[in-house]
């Protein structure tokens, strides 16, 4: 049986303000930044965009794991970046450091032995140094071509020891630099759905129509000659709750649906003998192959539709597609 590990109410409120308290303290930490956000900073955004090859990431302990982040920020966001460990570096690694990149140092203490062995070979390399740290007056930060400022008052831990509210405000202005870059040079939704192909974001960008429109032989129309009848049959066999009408050279003339179904069964109509063209919609909503099929959710959302079809310069049915289609490629 497992035990029950249920706190006392006393218990559960001391956890609660304990919580909160890290909250405010890392949130006053974070808010503190905003006026280092200077020349300091623009001059490491212009070393950052003028970077001719990548942004080299490194940082020691928990300034590493923040370092792998932001590294990974800026490679997703336009900005080629790696990180490369302090310590893997002197023995070897520091030959994936090239003249054309930047380096990005994090140290807190900004006296990381690891960090400044580097050093003497970052300055022969002649490339920009920009560090992060939590003090202005240490060995890296005067060292650095920009410092950039990020020391808190106090760290969230109860001691005033563990790595908590310093590698958030970290963080934080990784993300500020790596944002104030993707914004300098443009970077669109497409370019970052481009490095994310696997992702939600990515299909919803990267699928075009043509993608999972269904074709060839499972499109469902009729004639407009065709009697109400055949359209609700054709309807039944391809399953996507309508069917076009099209004229004798293929071209669409209307659409009939689900929804135009129910609304002739409220009309003085005899369905047995009605012919399609009299009960379908003209035209209808219709989309192109070279639509992204995200732009056509967007579509069928504001006509409040369910359903289409793809046609081409001539206007006729190359594809069909409804909600269920884009449901299942994952573009919602």
């Amino acid at each position: 049986m497992n035990q029950d590990c249920t706190p006392s109410p006393e218990e559960a409120k001391k956890l609660q303000a304990l919580g909160l308290a890290v909250i405010h303290n890392e949130a006053a930490a974070i808010q503190a930044l905003a006026s280092r956000i200077n020349g300091d900073f623009a001059q490491a955004c212009g070393y950052m965009l003028n970077c001719e090859d990548r942004i080299v990431v490194t940082g020691m302990g928990k300034s590493g794991h923040i370092g792998s982040k932001i590294a990974a920020t800026l490679a997703s966001t336009g900005s080629p970046a790696f990180f490369v460990h302090p310590g893997e570096a002197s023995h070897g690694d520091l030959g994936m450091i090239t003249a054309k990149d930047v380096v990005l140092a994090l140290s807190n203490s900004g006296e990381t032995a690891e960090i400044l062995t580097i050093l003497p070979l970052i300055k022969r390399l002649g490339i920009p140094l920009i560090a992060l740290t939590g003090n202005p007056q240490s060995t890296l930060a005067i060292q650095s071509d920009v410092h950039i400022d990020v020391s808190v008052e106090q760290e969230a831990c109860p001691l005033n020891l563990a790595p908590t509210s310093s590698t958030t405000a970290t963080l934080a202005m990784g993300d500020a630099l790596a944002v104030a870059l993707l914004e300098s040079k443009g970077f669109t939704e497409q370019d970052f759905a481009r490095s994310h192909p696997g992702g939600s974001l990515g299909r919803r960008l990267l699928l075009m129509v043509s993608d999972v429109m269904v074709t060839g032989h499972n499109i469902p129309q009729v004639s407009e000659l065709a009697s109400l009848r055949d359209a609700l049959l054709e309807m039944t066999n391809k399953g996507l709750g309508m069917t076009a009408v099209v004229d004798e050279s293929g071209r669409i003339k209307g659409i009939y649906t689900d929804g135009d179904l129910r609304r002739t069964l409220d009309r003085d109509i005899d369905i047995r003998n009605a012919l399609v063209s009299e009960v379908m919609t003209p035209g209808g909503t219709t989309a192109t192959t070279d639509m992204l099929a995200a732009e056509v959710l967007k579509l069928m959302q504001e006509k409040k539709i369910n359903s289409l079809f793809v046609v081409n310069e001539q206007q006729i049915p190359i594809g069909a597609l409804n909600m269920h289609t884009l449901l299942l490629a994952g573009i919602f």
